[in-house]
């Protein structure tokens, strides 16, 4: 790879147009929600209150989104709470420059602490500050400083109402599709050929799911426990499915006969009823038949052997419990998605329910605590983002500039914890604005807009900026621009004093951010080892947990699943990271290579375990010998040294664990029996080692 790729890369990043994130629904009731407390202003000669109000929606716009309505309501009207304390603090502290200055800098600071806490809470304290920055240049008196944070907040709350009003007729919409996704992925999971050395198939569709039904955990509806097992059987048949194709694949290599055949006609009845399920979820099935299917599934379990495990290979044995296992999947997928609970079938499994409000607390407070150090990306985007928008608020009214809060408000925009979102957001939002200010000129020059046709146009950059922002950058920038003009236009304010103002103030802003960032930066391949720790660690748990089951010990029937989630976050929280560092200027690629070879070898070893949980789901009453208990226990011991070599620790080379050493005792004790267990622990043997090694190497290249 050339050097110049990494930007090109970048650039790629700053022009793509991704066309799936286009919403005109969305969009048309964002701009309802913005542009009818400006019509009812006007109509009512109460224009400040509707301009306050259509601010309030026009920033909740930007909170709304497709995922289930509990959690888009609760972000909405906490989004809208914090805006509307945003207008009330900043309209009341914005009369002394000191005081404004000072309260800007530990709002912002505040808000870049949210990064740790994920993406919502980021955006929310994005939007808090933009909103401070703004009403601090409108100063007002104490009691109408609270009047307007209050419009501002019924506004947010118009937007909310507006987006989450199809609730009452259809509740579930967004965890029926997302489980319809799922299903979905579960068949071209089939239909594809899957490398050991990639992520686990359908883990995109599997974690959208999962976040959509996370607003169900307190649903005790038959109806909210049915589409919850849904979920719980799509997660064990996607295991089970691995697990039949890599079978397959050993059977085909020692010519088992017949037995392959036989796995391609289970995997083909599966990928048959996946579809199914996910028409009959979208509705595109009113009904669906499969009898047939199920009762071939179950005569070719008879297949495998002729009842007597001891007339049968251990690969037939696996093979068996494993098709016995899909083939209840399927059978409850079909009964649950057609809307019919069949006798006899078990009981729902309840999640755990949320943790209450006072050990969340804890978690929060717990994990901000964690942050407040100078090692943390979260801490030091706090300390620049605060400097910056101090800064902006300072030099904007030291210069006394027109509408200066622009300068901050641009930085509170561009200025993000890593390097490509700061470029690409800052080269976007000044090629926007230009756009977005030629744009208004153009418009205001031919049309000589009415204050009616000023609200139509409102109108309209709302949708674009709605429908088209989300797919790209400057294309957001450019309506967003539009937009603030028009929404000041309507005050009475000349739209050639806005437009030069802005164009001055938001290229300050921009400038500003990026040189601060160039000046402290955040570079991601500084991240990039505790990324990895991370994501180690928590496959250490997901083995520990895996270890417990096994060993019978688990007294926790959701540990297990919790874990995977956890691992299956951290991993995609490092392949992110991989594509933050891809995109910095100076990425060396002999070290991404390097990176994506352990990532290779950490996703061999997710390959196994899951399929060693899918083993242990279909069959299990076992006994383990001693020496499967230590294999396991020294794989934990590795994860131990791995994630300390990464996090600074010494190499001790010879006191590691011997995983081949491990396995050969392990095929001894075990013989000729669990044949699918022998070939797993060899798989996580063979990929730990090499993960050692890659580790190794990479921590000494990059000391060099």
């Amino acid at each position: 790879m050339h050097r110049g790729s990494n930007w090109v890369v970048l650039w790629k990043s700053v022009t793509r147009i991704e066309t799936a994130k286009i919403i005109p629904w969305i969009a048309l009731r964002n701009t309802i929600g913005v542009a009818a407390p400006l019509i009812a202003g006007l109509w009512m000669h109460r224009l400040f209150e509707g301009l306050v109000m259509a601010t309030g929606a026009l920033n909740v716009a930007f909170s709304d989104g497709k995922d289930p309505y509990q959690q888009r309501a609760r972000r909405m009207l906490l989004t809208s709470f914090f805006c509307g304390l945003a207008v009330m603090l900043g309209s009341s502290t914005g009369r002394d420059a000191v005081t404004a200055t000072a309260v800007a800098g530990l709002v912002a600071f505040a808000a870049g602490m949210m990064v740790a806490l994920g993406t919502t809470p980021a955006d929310i304290g994005t939007v808090s500050v933009v909103v401070l920055v703004v009403f601090a240049a409108q100063p007002m008196s104490p009691l109408k400083a609270a009047g307007a944070g209050l419009l501002a907040l019924l506004g947010g709350m118009l937007q909310t109402a507006l987006s989450v009003i199809s609730w009452l007729h259809r509740p579930y919409e967004p965890e029926r599709r997302a489980l319809a996704g799922l299903y979905a992925g579960l068949k071209r999971m089939i239909d594809v050929h899957v490398d050991a050395s990639e992520p686990p198939p359908a883990t995109t569709q599997s974690s959208e799911a999962g976040k959509a039904l996370q607003a169900l955990a307190r649903d005790y509806s038959l109806e909210g426990e049915r589409y919850r097992s849904l979920l719980s059987q799509a997660e064990r048949a996607r295991l089970a499915i691995l697990a039949i194709k890599r079978l397959r694949a050993r059977m085909r290599r020692e010519t088992v006969p017949d037995a392959p055949e036989l796995l391609d006609r289970v995997l083909a009845i599966t990928a048959q009823i996946c579809e199914d399920v996910s028409r009959l979820l979208l509705r595109e099935l009113g009904s669906v038949e499969a009898s047939d299917s199920l009762k071939e599934l179950q005569s070719l379990i008879r297949k495998f052997s002729d009842g007597s495990d001891a007339a049968a290979s251990p690969l037939t044995i696996d093979a068996r419990h494993q098709v016995a296992a899909l083939a209840g999947q399927m059978r409850a997928a079909l009964s649950l998605a057609s809307h019919v609970v069949g006798p006899g079938r078990e009981a729902f499994e309840r999640q755990e329910q949320r943790r209450p409000w006072t050990l969340r607390l804890t978690g929060t407070v717990a994990t901000l605590r964690a942050n407040l150090t100078m090692h943390s990306t979260a801490f030091r985007h706090a300390l620049r983002l605060a400097c910056c928008i101090s800064l902006g608020v300072a030099l904007g009214r030291g210069m006394g500039l027109v509408r200066p809060y622009w300068i901050p408000m641009t930085i509170a925009i561009v200025l993000k914890p890593d390097f490509s979102s700061t470029f690409s957001r800052g080269v976007l939002r000044l090629g926007g604005t230009y756009a977005g200010l030629l744009a208004a000129t153009g418009l205001f020059h031919v049309l000589s807009p009415t204050a009616g046709v000023q609200v139509a146009l409102l109108a309209l950059f709302t949708y674009l900026c709605r429908c088209f922002g989300p797919a790209n950058y400057g294309i957001l920038t450019a309506a967003v621009s539009g937009l603030v003009v028009l929404l000041i236009a309507v005050t009475g304010v000349a739209p050639q004093q806005v437009i030069a103002a802005r164009a001055l103030n938001t290229t300050l802003g921009g400038l500003l951010a990026v040189i601060a960032y160039a000046a402290w930066p955040t570079w991601e391949r500084t991240q990039l080892p505790e990324a990895m720790a991370t994501m180690l660690e928590a496959y250490r748990q997901y083995f520990r947990a895996l270890t417990k089951a096994y060993l019978g010990a688990n007294g926790n029937p959701s540990e297990l699943e919790h874990c995977r989630l956890a691992a299956r976050v951290a991993r995609t929280n490092m392949e992110a990271s991989v594509e933050r560092y891809r995109a910095e200027p100076g990425a060396s690629p002999e070290r991404l290579e390097r990176i994506m070879s352990m990532l290779a070898s950490s996703h061999r070893f997710t390959h196994a375990a899951m399929a060693l949980e899918a083993e242990l789901a279909a069959n299990p009453s076992r006994s383990m010998p001693a020496t499967v208990c230590k294999f396991f226990q020294d794989v934990d011991k590795m994860f131990d040294a791995l994630v300390s070599r990464l996090r600074g620790g010494r190499s001790v080379e010879a006191a590691l664990p011997d995983l081949r050493e491990d396995h050969m005792q392990l095929v001894e004790d075990l013989g000729s029996g669990l044949a699918l267990l022998n070939t797993e622990t060899d798989r996580i043997a063979n990929s730990l080692n090499t993960l050692r090694e890659q580790i190794e190497v990479w921590i000494v290249r990059t000391t060099d």
